[in-house]
C-alpha cells in the first residue's frame, strides 16, 4: 500500500508540473508533436485549473528560499555549552558546510565537531520554507542521538533573526521535549546561534549553547 501511495504521489507531482501554466511542458504543448499528449492529460475528477496552479505555486521557490540560500558556504564555529543552569562552560569548535539543494528549494547543513568528553560529533540538517504553511521547516539528525528532530521557524521582518522550535524525545525524562534556537545575523559573514533547552530534572529552560559562526 505504501508503494502504491508513492507511485500515485509521483504521478500527481508529474501531472502538476506538466499542466501548470509556465511549466516547460505547457510551453511545449503548442508543438504539434506534443499536442496529442497534452490533450490526453486531464484534470483529476473535481479538480480545477486553480487547484493545479496552487500545487505549482507550492513547489516554486521564492524570496524566503533565497533568504535561506544566502547562508550557503563553510562556516567555522566557536561554541560554548552548559550542561545545566549555572554549570561551568565547555568550549569547543565546529564546522558547518551549507549547500543548496534541488534548485534552491532546500539548504543542507553538514556539521562536524568535537564534543568534549563525548568524542567526534557529526550532524545533518535539511532546511526549507513550506509555501503552504508559510513556515520555515527543518529536519535534524546527529551522532548524539538515534532520533530525528523536526522543527519550524519564523524570521524577523528585517531577515536578520530566525527563531526555531524543535521537537524531540528527551532521553532523561523519556518524554517529548522542545528545543528553541535563535539565529541572529551579525554581519555579512558572521552569525550567532543560541540554543535553549529544558533541564530535565527541574523543568527549567536555560541557554544550553551559543555558537559564534564566521564564514570563510
Amino acid at each position: 500500500m505504501k508503494g502504491k501511495k508513492l507511485v500515485v504521489s509521483s504521478f500527481i507531482a508529474a501531472a502538476v508540473f506538466a499542466i501548470s501554466p509556465g511549466s516547460t511542458f505547457a510551453a511545449e504543448a503548442s508543438d504539434e508533436s506534443d499536442s496529442s499528449q497534452a490533450a490526453a492529460m486531464q484534470l483529476p475528477p473535481g479538480w480545477t485549473e486553480a487547484d493545479m496552479q496552487a500545487c505549482f505555486l507550492a513547489a516554486t521557490p521564492g524570496d524566503k528560499h533565497e533568504l535561506l540560500i544566502e547562508g550557503s558556504g563553510v562556516w567555522h564555529g566557536k561554541s560554548t555549552m552548559w550542561m545545566s543552569p549555572g554549570a561551568e562552560p565547555i568550549k569547543s569548535e565546529c564546522t558547518a558546510t551549507m549547500t543548496p539543494m534541488m534548485d534552491g528549494r532546500y539548504l543542507k547543513c553538514e556539521m562536524e565537531g568535537e564534543m568534549p568528553g563525548m568524542g567526534p560529533y557529526s550532524g545533518l540538517g535539511l532546511y526549507g520554507f513550506d509555501n503552504v504553511s508559510q513556515k520555515f521547516v527543518c529536519t535534524w539528525l546527529d551522532t548524539q542521538s538515534t532520533g530525528i528532530m523536526t522543527g519550524t521557524g519564523d524570521v524577523s521582518e528585517d531577515g536578520k533573526k530566525m527563531t526555531w522550535e524543535f521537537n524531540y524525545n528527551c532521553p532523561v525524562s523519556r518524554k517529548p521535549s522542545v528545543i528553541r534556537e535563535v539565529e541572529t545575523v551579525t554581519g555579512p559573514n558572521t552569525k550567532t546561534l543560541e540554543i535553549y533547552g529544558t533541564e530535565p530534572k527541574s523543568g527549567e529552560e536555560y541557554r544550553m549553547m551559543v555558537i559564534e559562526f564566521t564564514r570563510s
